[in-house]
């Protein structure tokens, strides 16, 4: 009975390119599961699952939005995600925690660069999907050509499961190559009819494909299909379903959302093709002592709790909610959890089940469930809840680096303390956003993932949290490392006229590319005590973080700690933090210092009239086009990499030059040293500043 319960849910997310579609399908699912009675548009700020002011302004979405709700008798958790670059952390945190997702393609668009990036992530958490072609009603839209399309640039095994009925403004309704009928639309009514003749032929042959290709990874159907007997619909539906949830092949669906065409059979598909939590079976962690022994937890709720925070909001009605997937076992509203990340505690105040805005709610969240918890005090993105008797630490969620650097300060002195504690909160919901006070110059510096992501925390700064704030012009991230191997001995000595301050330490310095902050203790016989090298360690650390050329983070550093000494009497952890950071602000010229600029992936859609002019423009800013290919006819798509720093103000400049005609996204790539000559003017600029 309660693996029955379990196999009824279905964790999924909507997920695409920004402007493809999503949240209409997302409003669409809501109206026909019941969830709302009046259909919200994205147009004119009335969608449900956008319900931020900066969402319903921008025709957009920035947070990614849970509901809860039901399709013939299945309970489906639907994540709407955003689709702007800026907010990749939304989509990397959902998919940390979904069972599957609806990828959204529109057709006339095609794989577009977020479609890519989004597709990726799903694959590095294997997440199993099926696809909707969307505006099948636009000018241009191109089935055939999207799954192409699909195949070619994501490897996705795209599988046809429906053709369309007509296509653009001609585009009445699809046929369902699986029970083989037409499916046509008016207005809200969905009518089933036998398939026309005019396309029984292609529909066939479409049916055998979508046989021939199941059968690989199917024996049954394989040799019903050999042996020329009989398939039945329940046939192709349960070799396609062990198929998506292997990630051998993308079934995929088509309609026009906007038009209520094709969501109620995507919604069907959901149900059929999509895992359960016990389709995904068990889920694997570490010990919190020994993180080489693995455990896991079986999707059952007589098994310990285990479940992972994936996202904090603060609500003005309810507080700080703490949104969160259970894997094993139950959350009882009132009983205390265990964080395991943090080593704390926690009571469960309340608990909610999530429809976008709106809330109910519930005594328990049951596994398989996601819900929002209300008075956790210590939990953060990430963190993993779990029996205090039973511990297990789940693996955490990936934060993408910051890009783009910004000043800002209240416009009344008296706000200081409540800017501060807004930007806390909203750095607390969004770890892709960091802040920093710089005790030299009083500045506080806030830093993103682009200028849309900073222009929207400044606009809920001012909306949400009321507090007026003067912003400085966007500054390129840089970062810091080291080019060459190095050791130093370094021997701190204090002595003022009471107790001393003794600290030796012996190091190595290297390069560790692609490998982050390293710290490595080495040392041996006692040399130094053990309770002194966490402060070293903490030190080092924390040098790293505030830079030691222009103040810019430092990436990929590996320390060794190969010696030292300490004095019985004079040592402690402070004398060996203020040795640490004595030592490497003495050897970091030695150890071939750098500064590191963020490159960007670009992706242009232009005419092909004004190709050359676009290529020269991006060959000015120090960027280079690696490859190119046609997008439709007269157009192509340009892909290539160009440093953060040359891409101020480019939207306008490609306006200009192909007359508004050209668009582009860019998204962050990785870092690479910066130019000799760039960088001296770099620090000589910043060394001005300082002085100034």
């Amino acid at each position: 009975m309660e693996n029955a319960k379990i196999q009824k849910i279905r964790n999924m997310g909507i997920v695409a390119h920004i402007d493809a579609g999503k949240t209409t399908t997302s409003e669409r699912i809501l109206f026909y599961t019941g969830i709302t009675h009046k259909i919200g548009e994205v147009h004119d700020g009335q969608a449900v699952m956008d319900f931020m002011e900066q969402e319903q302004d921008r025709g957009i979405t920035i947070a990614s939005a849970a509901i809860t709700t039901d399709w013939k008798g299945n309970q489906i958790n639907l994540i709407d995600t955003p689709g702007h670059i800026d907010f990749t952390l939304e989509v990397e945190r959902s998919l940390r925690v979904l069972d599957g997702i609806v990828m959204v393609f529109c057709s006339v668009g095609g794989v577009e660069p977020q479609s890519e990036t989004v597709w990726h992530q799903a694959d590095k958490y294997k997440v199993p999907r099926i696809s909707f072609i969307n505006k099948m009603d636009r000018q241009g839209a191109d089935l055939y050509h999207t799954v192409e399309m699909m195949n070619n640039m994501l490897g996705a095994n795209a599988v046809l499961f429906q053709m369309p009925i007509g296509s653009e403004s001609e585009f009445e309704g699809v046929i369902d190559l699986v029970g083989m009928k037409a499916i046509t639309y008016n207005e809200l009514d969905e009518i089933v009819s036998d398939i026309p003749a005019k396309y029984m032929e292609k529909a066939e042959e479409l049916r055998t494909e979508l046989i021939e290709k199941l059968s690989d990874f199917d024996e049954t159907l394989m040799e019903k299909y050999l042996e020329e007997e009989e398939i039945t619909n329940d046939d192709i539906k349960s070799a396609a379903r062990h198929a998506v949830l292997n990630l051998c092949v993308t079934p995929v669906f088509c309609g026009s959302a906007f038009k209520n065409k094709g969501v109620r059979k995507l919604l069907d598909a959901v149900i059929d093709y999509l895992p359960s939590p016990i389709d995904r079976g068990i889920v694997t962690g570490v010990d919190v002592n020994d993180k080489n022994l693995v455990l896991s937890r079986k999707p059952s709720i007589n098994r310990p709790m285990s479940a992972l925070a994936f996202k904090i909001t603060n609500d003005p009605f309810v507080g700080q909610q703490t949104f969160v997937r259970v894997y094993s076992g139950e959350i009882q509203s009132g009983s205390y959890i265990y964080n395991a990340t943090k080593d704390r505690k926690e009571r469960v105040g309340r608990i909610l089940r999530v429809h976008a805005k709106d809330r109910q709610e519930v005594k328990v969240l049951h596994t398989g469930d996601i819900g929002a918890l209300i008075g956790m005090k210590n939990t953060t993105t990430g963190d993993t809840l779990c029996d205090e008797k039973e511990q297990i630490l789940l693996e955490s969620i990936h934060y993408p680096e910051t890009v783009l650097d910004m000043k800002i300060k209240p416009n009344d002195n008296k706000d200081r303390d409540k800017l501060s504690i807004a930007l806390s909160k909203l750095a607390l919901e969004d770890p892709s956003f960091d802040v920093k006070f710089d005790d030299e110059t009083s500045e506080t510096v806030i830093s993103g993932m682009g200028e849309l992501h900073l222009e929207v925390i400044v606009d809920r700064l001012r909306t949400e949290h009321k507090v007026g704030v003067e912003v400085g012009e966007p500054a390129v991230g840089y970062r810091e490392s080291i080019t060459k191997q190095v050791e130093h001995n370094h021997r701190y000595k204090k002595q003022t006229g009471g107790k001393g301050q003794f600290a030796q330490i012996v190091f190595r310095l290297e390069p560790n590319k692609g490998k982050g902050i390293t710290f490595i203790d080495q040392v041996k016989g006692g040399n130094i005590p053990r309770e002194y090298i966490p402060a070293v360690e903490k030190s080092f650390r924390e040098m790293m973080q505030t830079g030691l050329i222009a103040d810019y983070p430092m990436v990929d550093v590996k320390f060794v700690l190969l010696d030292g000494s300490y004095h019985a009497v004079d040592s402690s952890e402070m004398a060996f933090r203020a040795c640490t950071r004595q030592a490497l602000r003495e050897i970091i010229k030695k150890a071939g210092p750098q500064l590191l600029e963020p490159i960007m992936k670009i992706e242009i859609n232009t005419p092909d009239n004004y190709m050359g002019d676009v290529i020269g423009d991006i060959n000015k800013r120090r960027g280079n086009i690696d490859n190119m290919r046609r997008f439709r006819k007269g157009s192509q798509k340009l892909n290539g990499f160009v440093p953060l720093k040359e891409m101020f103000g480019y939207a306008s400049d490609l306006r200009t030059i192909t007359s508004g005609r050209a668009n582009f996204l860019m998204e962050f790539s990785k870092y690479n040293p910066i130019p000799r000559d760039i960088e001296e003017k770099i620090l000589k600029d910043l060394d001005e500043k300082n002085n100034s």
